[in-house]
């Protein structure tokens, strides 16, 4: 491809998936909700709720998992990229 090596055209192809890996992490941390509850969480107390015990299953949950592979996979390009081959 255009007097590349192979090394350098899968380099190049991992980069693109590296920044599209990085903007998807970005859109999904800002997505989230703040993990702290301020003062009303102090007074009212840690209530067993049908939220607290279904958030897995929830969106929120559906993006915590999300976000933790984009952040292994990230990760794991950005540790590819930089062996030298």
């Amino acid at each position: 491809m255009f007097g590349m090596s192979w090394a350098d055209t899968i380099r190049i192809f991992l980069m693109g998936i590296f920044i599209l890996v990085g903007i998807a992490l970005t859109i999904l941390v800002l997505m989230q909700e703040s993990k702290h509850s301020g003062l009303s969480g102090t007074i009212s107390g840690v209530a067993d709720t049908y939220w607290g015990k279904n958030k897995g299953r929830s969106m929120e949950g559906k993006l915590v998992l999300i976000t933790r592979i984009l952040v292994i996979a990230f990760i794991l390009i950005a540790i590819v990229l930089n062996i030298k081959f």
